[in-house]
């Protein structure tokens, strides 16, 4: 009997002290507050977002109401007549997609290079590439404009308002910082993986492709995310650089405002709409974005 006594004070709320390596009551309820304070944040201009899109356009250019007085689909429907959002969509996915495509492949190599061989400026070739990343976009707009309306001149290329040109433009600054982190990460691949690779017969590129590739998949697509990412949103250079057949989403939108009135509801739902490609990429690819640095790079 005394033992059962005993058993049950040892187990009892007195009995049951918190484990040293246990945070604080107070820090665990200071991080509750702090992250649903942060939650709110990132939400409400969501719900306004989403709020106003679903509104008619009398009730949004009007004072703001938390709960919609009426919830109507038309101006999703609008956007795509109000101005040629279609086209621009698709001039947009194109350049993007294009740009990311060679920068990746580009900086692949140069990457591959930088990390796995000694050449002679080699060091200058790395600090020059990132130095690059200081300075703002405005201080290439004006060159770039001058080269390609130049080039265009002599040659009778059509480079100026083309979406080539905005493709080369976007490498201008996407290459850069692909081939710095790339290079990085090849880095931290173990140089006996190579080593294996060529005993079995493969050469520098049969290493690269069968080695390192599958070992830098997190690598490469953070690099991919990164570059359509930048390329998606970016909208000084596709100001200058554009007309109206090549014009892209994020001047697109500019549309939607005409010298009488502003579409608000519309410019909410076409910001909606072109942010739905950039969401849907990132949760696909996000496994990737965390997985290992060498992840199936054991032979």
């Amino acid at each position: 009997m005394s033992d059962t006594v005993t058993a049950h004070r040892a187990s009892g709320p007195a009995a049951r002290r918190r484990s040293p390596t246990a945070l604080p009551r107070s820090f665990v309820w200071t991080r509750r507050i702090v992250l649903t304070l942060l939650a709110v944040f990132t939400a409400t201009p969501l719900y306004v977002m989403v709020s106003s899109s679903l509104k008619p356009l009398e009730e949004v250019s009007g004072a703001f109401r938390w709960i919609p007085a009426e919830l109507t689909l038309q101006p999703y429907r609008d956007i795509w007549r109000t101005v040629p959002l279609g086209r621009y969509f698709l001039n947009s996915l194109i350049v993007s997609a294009s740009a990311t495509a060679c920068s990746v492949a580009v900086a692949v190599f140069a990457a591959y290079a930088v990390s796995r061989y000694r050449f002679r400026g080699r060091q200058i070739f790395t600090v020059t590439v990132l130095s690059t990343q200081m300075f703002p976009g405005i201080l290439f707009l004006l060159p770039l404009f001058l080269l390609f309306v130049n080039v265009g001149n002599a040659t009778g290329l059509a480079l100026y308002g083309s979406r080539g040109a905005l493709i080369l433009t976007y490498m201008t600054f996407t290459l850069p910082l692909s081939i710095w982190m790339l290079a990085g990460y090849f880095a931290s691949i173990p140089r006996d993986l190579d080593e294996a690779a060529l005993v079995d017969g493969c050469g520098p590129l049969g290493a690269l492709f069968r080695v390192l590739i599958p070992a830098a998949v997190p690598g490469i697509i953070a690099v991919t995310v990164y570059s359509f990412m930048t390329a998606w949103g970016e909208v000084l250079f596709a100001s200058v650089m554009t007309n109206d057949a090549t014009r892209t989403l994020s001047i697109g939108l500019q549309g939607y405002a005409t010298q009488t009135e502003v579409y608000w509801n519309q410019v909410m739902a076409a910001s909606l709409v072109v942010s739905v490609p950039v969401v849907a990429g990132f949760l696909l690819l996000q496994r990737y974005l965390v997985a290992g640095l060498t992840a199936g790079a054991v032979k």
